[in-house]
């Protein structure tokens, strides 16, 4: 196994898969028994996730396209504090594609991949229970964040996709996914295209000093 600290290096955001490089079961158990052992709220352990592939992956993407022509998502707006970040990760995706500011065709063509799943063959669907509460998806998280790196570390690439959540109503319906759970987010897992431009960024990181606070009296 790598390194620890080599695999959150190498983690990146993954926009373009090989459609055609199954991805083994074996290596995404090996991942989940990883996750499975994040911590949690009282151990409430409050994820539930739906990996789709095949016939039902591709039953998914055609309600996602298909509705994604009618009306926007339900996208939760960032504050305008945080909006600046948004726009300049949009600009470094955009400009690593060759997609000009005002290229409306192909700014929309790069969201249908996303519905797409980027064309991963293994699309995820992240819930949590919604008679839980916000304190219990910080235990979603580390278990997302724990497999994420699980299969980075067996050669995968992923990506967290909170636009899958804009159209819950079509996920659960499309899955079956019980109303019991709520749809926090979408995650491809494939193989990536090594030499696409938009796989290979090195995304900005706010210095510590920005986020974190030592007290020492």
């Amino acid at each position: 196994m790598v390194e620890l600290d080599q695999v959150v290096r190498a983690r990146r955001s993954i926009r373009l898969f090989h459609p055609d490089k199954s991805v083994p079961r074996s290596h995404v158990i090996e991942a989940l028994e990883l996750a499975r052992r994040a911590p949690s709220h009282s151990n409430t352990q409050p994820w539930h996730l739906v990996l789709a592939s095949g016939a039902a992956r591709e039953r998914l993407v055609t309600a996602l396209l298909s509705e994604s022509r009618i009306r926007e998502p339900a996208i939760p707006r960032l504050p305008a504090e945080f909006e600046s970040l948004k726009y300049e990760l949009g600009a470094q995706l955009y400009e690593s594609l060759g997609i000009a500011r005002d290229d409306v065709e192909g700014r929309r063509k790069a969201v249908r991949l996303n519905w797409r799943f980027y064309n991963a063959p293994l699309a995820g669907i992240v819930c949590m229970p919604r008679n839980l509460h916000h304190v219990d998806s910080l235990g979603v998280g580390m278990f997302l964040q724990t497999l994420v790196l699980g299969l980075t570390a067996r050669g995968l690439g992923t990506c967290v996709q909170l636009l899958i959540a804009g159209f819950p109503e079509i996920v659960h319906e499309t899955l079956h996914i019980s109303h019991r759970y709520e749809i926090l987010c979408g995650l491809a897992i494939g193989y990536p295209v090594e030499d696409f431009p938009a796989n290979n960024l090195d995304v900005p990181r706010k210095p510590i000093e920005h986020t974190v606070v030592f007290l020492d009296r």
